[in-house]
């Protein structure tokens, strides 16, 4: 994995830390549901990613 890609996936795991943080602390925003659905894409793309070098590194 290539270190712009291993960064990109710490930032993602630390936005998920800091989303379940926020959800924990018992905050009942109306955009709370509109940054799990960010995460949410960042995940999904953060995933395509990676998957797309390994098989391209293969």
């Amino acid at each position: 994995m290539t270190t712009p890609l291993k960064a990109l996936a710490i930032s993602t795991t630390a936005s998920l830390v800091a989303v379940a943080a926020v959800t924990i602390s018992g905050a009942s925003a109306p955009w709370l549901a509109g940054l799990w659905t960010a995460w949410a894409l960042l995940a999904a793309i953060t995933i395509a990613l990676i998957v797309a070098e390994r098989r391209r590194s293969g």
